[in-house]
């Protein structure tokens, strides 16, 4: 195992910039966080006879700018969407508290989608094929079932769903007591059709009925609350009801279009159940027993955390989430895992540690990685793309470091978490569609510092009992002063790119979003991972004398990923950043016609290349540009496939902050393999 160490100033927890203690006593104009508010710092080395020091305070006092106009982006959203009841907001920018939020009645996570047209695998309803959208609601189980007789609707009236939907609907340590029906007689007699994805996008379903109509919207909400698999959350769960509208006795036909389903606050569904004359509006939720323990470890012999918990802790109650020592990080900037469809661990199986113990821990998650996801149908490659290799490995180990309580060693401080690095490898080349993704991971150190702490890890990820990647990372919580005081990856100074360095170089431009807007272009990334949208080229230039690549894209705050990396914390993901690096080579090697002799080329992450990565700084939604170059360092040609080697960093506005090595893409000739 190679060691992970934390190299350069990053990060400056006492909020001074470091510089030689030649030049003492300068001083620097910057914005206070508090919004409104200007200070005078003292920032050693600042002065005329030490331009780097004025560079770092520059760079400095533009992140605490940047820091402070996000704060104000983060409460803005927190009052327009609420919070879980009787919740207050943060507090505001002086530290006084704030009005509480009015909450919803219930948070729609679907309204937050992105809507996916098109190609890629996807689930097949009726003679429809779909592919989930990026903020789609995911089911806890799965079932190819989607026409039930009257036998069928009775026996989920009895409660025994895994004998209708299939062997998925029973979980270790869960009790079964939701049933279709539970306040009534059965009224459906028939389901003609259950649409995952159908209707608006979050869901559909069509039945007959003969009685009551507002019993008829009800159990088709419960039977769709039942297919998703909502009840295996909450062990001895019920369904609970309620329907707005004026119900009457008939018969006939009726549409339930599902207008929202989510797990938090708790699992529920949001539907309208169209009749020939009329319509009723219908949300089921499910409800725990009553007293019953919904926190870490509820049920005895399942997992120690499930989708619920994991849900809560990316938007919802840290409490629920983690225990009751973490109920203060609700509502407030804190670490969290992504929401949506950045979300990539699902269950915490095993957990061989204890809260306060961290030096050491193992620890066993899942994934499961549905075909229908949406990054299947937006990628180029041909399986799963690398960041979902970065971002669920990633995810299975802070999730779990995070649970021992770093944080809880400094009450009161706002720690933020971030990535700061790791190096991983792909064992052998696996499709991961409709698997489970098994990660066992371990906590190797922490190491608590004055407003931050560093954890190191490493991890495998399994298909079947057989590894197929292996990594190992570090990650750091820093507290506000110290993400504001980030110097990147060059101690504040600013290091240019190398077209920059070399402005005689001639450049040719690859138009991405140009080939992306056919619709019959080969190997394009599309829709939500358009991370690339115009390359310039330097042949034979860049460190290595064999290709450079460089982009520059403007940073958008409505980006779909501030939304789900991190709830009241927005950064971009560092895995889409080694994406983005990915796709723009990706269109080199296209233009480069290293696919026109293929009879059938796609593109793959190569085994047995280890690939590393350093993060020393973040990209905010105010940050304006993310600015990518690549050095072309070996192009591999092989029968039937092609390995591009390259190097690369990112930059936000004067600041390198970004660094991947031996970034391996390869481009095969699925017609010639063997």
């Amino acid at each position: 195992m190679t060691a992970l160490e934390f190299d350069g100033i990053a990060f400056d927890p006492t909020g001074v910039v470091r510089a030689e203690p030649a030049a003492m006593g300068a001083e620097v104009e910057r914005p206070h966080a508090a919004a409104g508010r200007e200070s005078r710092v003292d920032v050693p080395g600042a002065s005329a006879a030490n331009p780097l020091a004025e560079i770092r305070a520059g760079v400095v006092a533009a992140h605490r700018a940047a820091l402070s106009a996000q704060s104000a982006m983060q409460w803005a959203l927190w009052r327009r969407v609420g919070s879980r009841a009787g919740q207050p907001e943060p507090p505001d920018a002086n530290g006084e508290p704030r009005p509480a939020a009015t909450p919803p009645a219930l948070l729609n996570h679907g309204s937050e989608r992105v809507e996916m047209a098109g190609a890629g695998t996807g689930t097949t309803n009726g003679s429809r094929r779909v592919t989930a959208h990026e903020g789609a609601f995911k089911p806890l189980a799965r079932s190819g079932r989607t026409r039930l007789d009257r036998a069928a609707l009775e026996t989920l009236a009895r409660g025994e769903v895994a004998e209708v939907f299939g062997a998925s609907y029973r979980r270790a340590g869960v009790d079964s007591a939701a049933r279709l029906a539970g306040h009534g007689a059965l009224v459906l007699t028939e389901i003609t059709a259950i649409e995952l994805y159908g209707g608006a996008g979050n869901g559909r379903v069509v039945a007959r009925f003969d009685g009551d109509t507002g019993a008829a919207a009800t159990q088709a909400a419960e039977l769709f609350a039942l297919f998703t698999g909502m009840p295996l959350c909450l062990s001895g769960s019920t369904l609970s009801t309620g329907v707005v509208g004026t119900p009457v006795v008939a018969s006939g036909a009726l549409e339930l279009v599902v207008e929202a389903l989510d797990l938090v606050p708790r699992p529920f569904v949001r539907a309208r159940a169209e009749f020939r004359d009329a319509a009723l509006e219908v949300t089921t939720m499910v409800i725990e027993a009553a007293g019953a323990d919904v926190g870490p470890g509820a049920a005895v012999r399942g997992p120690l955390l499930n989708e619920f918990h994991l849900a809560h802790l990316a938007r919802g109650d840290q409490g629920i989430a983690m225990g009751p020592e973490f109920e203060a990080y609700t509502g407030v900037r804190a670490t969290r895992l992504p929401t949506g469809g950045l979300l990539l661990v699902d269950r915490v199986l095993t957990f061989d540690g204890a809260r306060g113990q961290l030096d050491s821990a193992s620890y066993t998650t899942e994934y499961d990685s549905p075909a229908d996801s949406w990054y299947y149908a937006d990628t180029a490659n041909e399986s799963m793309p690398h960041f979902v290799y970065m971002e669920t490995s990633l995810q299975a180990a802070l999730l779990m470091g995070y649970y021992a309580g770093p944080t809880l060693t400094q009450p009161g401080t706002t720690l933020s978490l971030r990535n700061l690095g790791g190096t991983a490898t792909v064992l052998r080349q696996v499709d991961l569609r409709d698997r489970t993704i098994v990660q066992s991971s371990r906590l190797l150190s922490t190491t608590i510092l004055p407003g931050s702490s560093l954890q190191t890890f490493d991890y495998t990820l399994s298909v079947d009992g057989a590894p197929f990647y292996r990594g190992e990372t570090m990650f750091g919580y820093f507290s506000d002063e110290a993400l504001a005081n980030q110097t990147g990856l060059d101690a504040g100074r600013f290091v240019p790119t190398w077209l920059a360095r070399h402005p005689e170089a001639r450049t040719r431009v690859i138009d991405v979003a140009a080939r992306r807007a056919d619709p019959a272009a080969r190997l394009c990334a599309r829709r939500t991972l358009a991370l690339v949208d115009r390359v310039e080229v330097v042949d034979g230039g860049g460190e290595h004398g064999a290709g450079y690549l460089r982009s520059l894209r403007e940073i958008d705050p409505s980006d779909w990923f501030f939304a789900r990396h991190f709830h009241l914390d927005p950064v971009i993901p560092g895995s889409l950043g080694v994406e983005s690096v990915i796709h723009a080579v990706q269109e080199w090697m296209i233009d480069a016609g290293f696919a026109s002799d293929m009879g059938d080329p796609a593109f793959r992450i190569p085994a047995d290349t280890a690939f590393g990565w350093r993060y020393r700084g973040q990209f905010l939604p105010t940050d304006g540009t993310v600015e990518l170059e690549a050095h072309i360092k070996s192009v591999r040609r092989e029968p039937g496939r092609v390995t591009v080697t390259v190097d690369g960093s990112l930059w936000k506005p004067g600041l390198r902050i970004y660094e991947l090595a031996d970034l391996a893409i390869e481009l095969v000739d699925r017609k010639a393999r063997p």
